[in-house]
């Protein structure tokens, strides 16, 4: 079984698709931004999070995570959820509005 873990910033809704699975767990330990105030939950699917081999598995995915929120920092935090399950963090951006039409003026 394929381990995959999202990181989803708080405040936010997830972008992707989660895990799948019919149950999540919230991990304990959120990833924070080392400069400001951006925190990152992190989700699993609940029979790969009670596996008794998780945490050696989750190790290299969760620091990937970690170096996806810092990098993250230089674009303000736009990506709102991650997600890796192998060598790839896939970042999922919230769409932004379209831009409100200015008035035209007639001459």
């Amino acid at each position: 079984m394929k381990l995959t873990i999202a990181a989803i910033r708080s405040g936010t809704d997830p972008v992707g698709k989660l895990p799948t699975g019919s149950f999540h767990r919230w991990l304990e330990d959120p990833i924070h931004c080392a400069k400001c105030d951006a925190t990152y939950n992190l989700v699993v699917e609940w029979d790969q999070y009670v596996d008794r081999h998780f945490e050696q598995n989750s190790r290299n995915l969760i620091t990937m995570l970690r170096k996806a929120v810092q990098l993250g920092h230089g674009t303000d935090h736009r990506v709102t959820h991650f997600e890796t399950s192998g060598v790839i963090v896939k970042s999922f951006t919230k769409p932004e509005p379209p831009p409100a039409a200015k008035p035209q003026h007639i001459m």
